[in-house]
């Protein structure tokens, strides 16, 4: 199985409460909602394409609770592309307390959670989706879990919010594998992870770098 994350972000890189004012207020944060506006066909058509052709999601706690009370209740799941991919295959979430899951097809991952996923990866054909979960994705970039990194970028700066990439944390080298950009200036990059970056081992003059 292949490792997707894929996640929106503001120019910023903010990514808490995107969908609604009262999705995520945690940290006292008071302007979710920041990405809907935004949102154009080309936008929609590409994340229904994206879920669509997941065969599994992988989710952080919180994520998860906001899908399940938001995808997981939606009625007439079918008619929309996102809910019926998300309630009809199998989910995973990574949780030390969920115990019971509501949410029909999931399954919680605890323990030594790197081989967990790692044995997921190997036993399943396919594409394993990793949407939001910024904690999550952080840890699976970290340990190498990471096959492909989407980036769907919305031309706003927040402000305040989660980022995705907090002010400190593991650097890394990414190859751009494809990019476009929408007709309302969202962009969607994908990248691929390559390992730790190569830095200069001299100091650059203004020529070398405005040549």
């Amino acid at each position: 199985m292949r490792l997707t994350t894929t996640t929106n972000v503001s120019v910023d890189g903010v990514m808490q409460g995107l969908g609604g004012p009262d999705e995520d207020r945690s940290g006292g944060f008071d302007r979710g909602g920041w990405a809907i506006p935004l949102i154009d066909d080309e936008a929609g058509d590409y994340l229904n394409q994206v879920y669509g052709r997941a065969d599994a999601f992988l989710f952080g706690r919180r994520t998860y609770e906001i899908f399940a009370g938001y995808w997981g209740v939606l009625p007439n799941p079918e008619t929309n592309p996102i809910a019926a991919a998300l309630n009809s295959r199998p989910k995973y979430v990574v949780s030390s307390s969920l115990a019971d899951p509501d949410w029909a097809g999931t399954t919680v991952l605890q323990g030594d959670v790197a081989t967990a996923i790692t044995e997921l990866k190997a036993k399943h054909d396919g594409e394993l989706l990793v949407p939001g979960s910024g904690v999550l994705v952080r840890w699976l970039l970290a340990n190498g879990l990471v096959d492909r990194l989407d980036l769907v970028t919305y031309p706003v700066v927040v402000g305040q919010g989660t980022r995705l990439f907090p002010d400190s944390g593991p650097d890394m080298a990414l190859e751009l594998v494809s990019s476009r950009t929408t007709s309302r200036g969202i962009t969607i990059h994908t990248y691929r992870p390559l390992g730790r970056p190569e830095y200069a081992t001299a100091t650059a003059g203004p020529e070398d770098v405005f040549s």
